[in-house]
Formats: structure tokens, sequence, C-alpha cells
């Protein structure tokens, strides 16, 4: 039914009766709130669209030490032996020097106690040989210089011998050309005695004689060319004799250079004999000193790998593992390798240690709580075993300083701080999967540092 009277009817019915299904509706004020609530909260999430987000990179790793010889090391015996006696226990401080293990011999070439006087015996024996050697040395050099002084007076005088008979050759031949011209001479005066004879100019007597003076210079010719024969093969026999004297002294000359050579040779092996017994004396020496283990530096001994007295370890076996005092602590981070190439050094680092309760925000460090702070000092250029690489943080000096309670091998989270970005391109990164941007390449900014 319409209401067209000037009377309000629905003011008469609220005021008569009580209508509960009205007073359940929302009230319009109400509804004005919730919008002005919804807008005030769309204003305030624009603007944290827009406010700076610090990109980060994640990872796992351990508490170690920055430097090699502040980390765990396994304490070695650099010869093998058999374990006597141990002096320490496990968790005991040790200072650098002191005895760890006493160990005892067992190679039986090292069994004599008199072991370094022996060595001495053979050592001055081979240099007694030594010195002998070198004075034999000294008389064949001697020897050798005789035989070339004789020989060259031997072939000096072999020559001249050659030389006197070369002249008495030369004598003979000439005599007996002389000889031979005297009995042609004597033979054509016989010729003219016999014309003459025939003749009747010259008597018997006088050819008889000149017969006879011709038959004693044909003697006289066969005797002068003998003469020369004999002088002839005398001079062969001095060349002979010249070439047996160089060969005789050839032969001594060539026997006493061998003897020298085998002495000399003998000399380099008994210097290199002496040589070996006294690097064996000193090696035994060293060797002594090595039966009693001792500790490399300051530390804790954390566990003994060897137990028992009578066991035998081998050369460079590990005995016990050793654990520096007072390390330079630092955390290796594992990274994903797609990660490495936006890490240089000198990164901020954000730490979460195992024991430690912490609340980290990780796109806005400065409100974590229980976090301490780290910088990148090495990333490796190689990847683990795992297939991450490696990173190790130090602390970082302007931020708290880690906890003294930290020890090697615990667990360590850590986030790498990299570039500042808007809330809403990070958004926009994550939900398109794409990797953290950076301002610059890395290499340019360890360049510029």
């Amino acid at each position: 039914m319409l209401n067209l009277s000037r009377h309000r009817v629905d003011e008469t019915i609220f005021e008569h009766y009580e209508v509960k299904t009205l007073h359940t509706l929302p009230n319009l004020r109400a509804g004005r709130r919730l919008a002005r609530v919804l807008v005030a909260l769309m204003i305030i999430l624009i603007i944290v669209l827009f406010v700076p987000w610090r990109q980060n990179v994640t990872g796992e790793g351990s508490v170690t030490a920055l430097t090699p010889q502040d980390r765990p090391q396994t304490i070695q015996n650099a010869i093998a032996g058999r374990i006597e006696r141990w002096a320490i226990q496990e968790g005991e401080y040790v200072r650098r020097g002191d005895t760890l293990v006493v160990i005892s011999e067992i190679k039986d070439e090292y069994f004599d106690p008199n072991l370094p006087v022996r060595l001495q015996e053979q050592r001055e024996a081979k240099v007694g040989s030594l010195e002998a050697t070198e004075t034999k040395i000294v008389a064949l050099d001697d020897q050798i210089g005789a035989l070339q002084a004789g020989l060259k007076v031997k072939l000096e005088s072999a020559r001249n011998k050659v030389r006197q008979s070369q002249f008495k050759v030369v004598s003979d031949s000439t005599d007996l050309i002389a000889t031979q011209n005297n009995y042609q001479i004597a033979r054509d005066r016989l010729e003219r005695f016999e014309k003459g004879y025939q003749e009747g100019l010259f008597s018997l007597t006088d050819l008889e004689s000149r017969r006879l003076k011709v038959q004693e210079d044909y003697a006289k010719v066969i005797a002068q060319e003998n003469k020369l024969n004999v002088a002839r093969q005398e001079l062969i026999n001095a060349r002979l004799d010249l070439f047996n004297i160089q060969a005789d002294y050839q032969e001594k000359l060539a026997k006493a250079m061998s003897d020298r050579s085998s002495a000399v040779s003998y000399r380099a092996e008994a210097s290199g004999e002496i040589s070996k017994i006294r690097n064996k004396i000193s090696s035994v020496d060293v060797r002594r000193g090595m039966y009693i283990i001792r500790a490399p530096q300051d530390g804790y001994i954390v566990r003994a790998l060897k137990a028992g007295i009578g066991e035998t370890i081998k050369e460079g076996e590990s005995i016990a593992t050793l654990q520096p005092d007072s390390p330079m602590l630092a955390v290796e981070l594992y990274i994903r390798p797609m990660d490495v190439p936006l890490i240089s050094r000198g990164r901020t680092v954000r730490l979460e240690f195992d024991g430690w309760p912490a609340v980290q925000f990780s796109g806005w460090p400065l409100v974590a709580v229980g976090t301490f702070g780290g910088e990148v000092a090495v990333v490796d250029a190689v990847n683990s075993t795992n297939g991450k690489y490696r990173l190790l943080v130090k602390p970082k000096n302007d931020d708290h300083p880690w906890p003294k309670q930290l020890r090697a091998g615990s667990g360590v989270y850590g986030w790498v701080m990299l570039d500042d970005v808007p809330v809403w391109y990070e958004i926009w990164r994550q939900l398109n999967g794409f990797p953290p941007s950076l301002k610059s390449e890395p290499l340019a900014q360890e360049a510029k540092k």
C-alpha cells in the first residue's frame, strides 16, 4: 500500500513495535570506515612497492679458519716406528714443541746403538783410501812426466843416430864412386898397356903390374860396395830403433795414463761414497731426533687416531688431530654456480650461526635481529665436490663481533647482500624467475677496490 499520507507510518511502527531484523542490518558509517581503511592500506602498499629492497644470494656452510695454518690439522710422523708412550690426553692444551708421542725404531738397519760410530769408521777408512789414491795419482803424474822426458831424450838420441847413419851412407857412397872411378882408370890403363905390350912398348912385367892394379881396385870397389850396404843397413836399423823407441814409450805412457785414469775414477767413486756416508750419518742423527713426535704449534689435541702401546705406524701416518689455538675465524659458504658471477670480494654478508636465534629480513638487513656481519674475502675459482662454489667470509670490522663461543665446524646460514632495487621490481623478478641484477660488473668493482 502506498504511503501517501503526511504522517510517517514507519516512525509509529518503530516506536510501538520492536523490529529485530532492521536492527541487525550494518550501519552505513561502518562501511565508510572500512572503505577508508582499505584505501589507506592500498596507499601503503603502493608506497611499499617503491621502498628499496636489498637483493641477496643465500648459501649454507660452516665455521672454519681464514688461514690454512689455523684450521684443524692431523699430526703425522716422519718415520715408521712403534708407539712406546703417549705424553698427552685428548682435549689437552699443548704448546709448540711439547712431546706428544714417543716411538721406537722398527727397521733393522738402524738397530745398532753404535751406528754413528760405525759410520764414522767407514768414513775414515774411505778417507784413507782416498788419500792413498791421491798419492798414487801424484806418483803416476811424476811417472808420466819422467816417461815424457825420457821419450824426448831417447827420440833425440835415435834421431841423431839416424842422421849419423845417413851421413855415413853419403860418405860411403862418395867413396864408392871414387873407388869406381879409380877402377875405371885402372882398366883404361890396362887396355893401353896391353896395346903397348903388343906393340913392344911395355914389358910383360909392366903389364902384369897393371893387371894386378886392376884387380886391387876391383877389390876395393867390392869392399866399398859392401861398406855402403852395411851403412845403409845401419840407417834402416837406426830408423827402426827410432820407431821402436816411440812405440815402447807410447805403450808405457798409455799404461801410465790408464792407471792414472783408473785412480782418478776410483777417487771420484771414493768421494761419492764418502758423501753418501756423511749423508747417512746426518740422516741417522736426524732420524734419532724423530723418535719423539712434537706439537707443531699451540692448540688442543682433539682426537688421537692411534691407540695403545706397541702399535706400529708407517711413515706419514696420521696419529692425532690438532686444533690450533686462537684461530682467525671465518665462514665458508657454498652457493650455486649461477650466483657466482654476482659476487665479488668485499660484498657484505649477514650470517646466522647455529645455536644463536635470529630473525632475518633478507631484503632489509637493518631490521635483522641476532645476525652477524661479514664480508667476502675469497671466491673460489673452481667448484667444490658438491658442485657449488665456496666463499670465505671474514668478520666485518664495523659490525658486531662474532660470538667467542663459535667452534670450527658449526653450521652457518648466510645472505650475501647485493644492490638495492624497488620492491615491485623484486616481486616482478621473483615471479619471472630472473636472477638478481647489479649496477656494474663484479670485475669492474674489484678493479676499483
